[in-house]
């Protein structure tokens, strides 16, 4: 199972449109997940139409519409993984920690709000994943989102992708 996660896409503020090579990957991938942020529903609609399954939930900055059709905070169990995504995870010290006592009974978080991308385990085995921005680079030198592979219950071939800068 191939599996795209991408957050805080901020379109049409931080960008006009996803990137092209990011669009590309979306008839590759059996589950999109978007960690929030979206913005505008325009996104959420685009991704809704061009997904096999989209699991996304809002982010700080989208408003009422967005709050009306997506969760806080969504869970998925995919060949045999418990999967959460969730925007704000708080400060980078202590995440995983924090994230263990609050999502103790999952496998795989998915978060974003911060644009940095990361990948940790947690005490437990909890894996956190940031995918990063796609269209907001902020303090990272490039635009980022990931790829996974699901496999047996195994979650193999996680990568960062960089995008070309704009």
């Amino acid at each position: 199972m191939r599996l795209l996660l991408m957050s805080d896409t901020h379109l049409p503020k931080r960008a006009k449109r996803l990137p092209g090579q990011l669009l590309a990957e979306l008839p590759h991938a059996d589950v999109v997940f978007h960690a929030g942020d979206w913005v505008d529903t325009a996104t959420l609609d685009l991704l809704e139409s061009r997904s096999r399954r989209l699991i996304g939930v809002h982010g700080n900055n989208d408003g009422p519409d967005l709050r009306a059709r997506l969760p806080e905070v969504a869970y998925a169990e995919l060949d045999g993984l418990r999967f959460g995504v969730v925007h704000e995870t708080g400060p980078a010290q202590g995440r995983e920690a924090r994230c263990a006592a609050r999502f103790p009974d999952l496998d795989v978080l998915v978060f974003g709000h911060s644009h940095i991308p990361w990948d940790t385990v947690a005490p437990g085995g909890l894996r956190l994943l940031n995918p990063g921005s796609p269209t907001d680079r902020r303090r990272q030198p490039r635009c980022t989102y990931l790829t996974a592979t699901l496999t047996d219950g195994a979650l193999t071939d996680v990568t960062l992708w960089r995008l070309p800068q704009r």
